[in-house]
């Protein structure tokens, strides 16, 4: 099946790396540059399907790179700023953009963003995905309907506790700090700390746990963090 490849354009590596790995997670072939310049010469030699452009870069920032861009190419380009003022959008699409999101940014709107633009310029992945569906015991979860089932009944779920819950299930056993949790779900420059992450643990385990107190899925690993355990 036919997959888009997106270009990263970011000078911070630690939102590059998460945007990539959450990406290629979703099934996109990506490719990085970390300034303007580095991401004039790869496309030279590359043609992305999608362009994901960080404002605020070093020598080049992201709106004098967009022009230089749309010179020769028409790529969808996306802008991904922490600049909020509506001028700063309304620059972003008078020299080229196609779209722009604030950070932090929720990575599952970054992915709904990612597909209306590649529709509206008429791309295709070919055959779709079957909706993916994940089993644990009496738990179910539907990831692209986001609902969620204890035995033969619905259960309500914040976003936020979804995208939590989904991203622990999705990578059984492994161990996440509270950091690295809050990092992934609220993203890298959101404001807050990481007893949201506690918070929103304790919610999830009173939604599936049939007890709290000694939860069967979402366990702590004492003096790291936690991780899920699919049985």
């Amino acid at each position: 099946m036919k997959v888009a490849n997106v270009m990263i354009v970011e000078d911070e590596s630690g939102i590059r790396e998460m945007t990539r790995l959450f990406l290629q997670k979703k099934g996109y072939e990506v490719m990085e540059a970390t300034n303007g310049m580095d991401a004039l010469s790869k496309l030279n030699h590359h043609n992305p399907d999608l362009i994901l452009l960080d404002v605020e870069m070093p020598e080049m920032d992201g709106f004098e790179l967009c022009k230089q861009i749309r010179l020769h190419k028409k790529v969808p380009i996306l802008f991904v700023s922490g600049k909020k003022e509506p001028r700063f959008k309304v620059r972003g699409l008078e020299v080229g953009g196609d779209d722009y999101i604030t950070k932090p940014f929720d990575f599952s709107e970054l992915e709904a963003r990612i597909r209306s633009a590649l529709r509206r310029v008429g791309w295709v992945s070919g055959e779709e995905k079957p909706l993916e569906v994940l089993r644990f015991d009496n738990l179910t979860i539907h990831v692209d309907a986001c609902e969620l089932y204890v035995g033969d009944k619905e259960v309500r779920l914040f976003h936020k506790e979804f995208q939590l819950l989904l991203l622990l299930a999705e990578n059984p056993n492994r161990v996440w700090t509270s950091e690295q949790l809050y990092d992934r779900i609220w993203g890298y420059y959101a404001e807050g700390d990481i007893q949201t992450v506690k918070v929103h643990v304790s919610n999830l385990r009173r939604k599936i746990e049939k007890d709290p107190a000694t939860p069967k899925y979402i366990q702590t690993v004492r003096g790291f963090g936690y991780k899920f355990v699919k049985s």
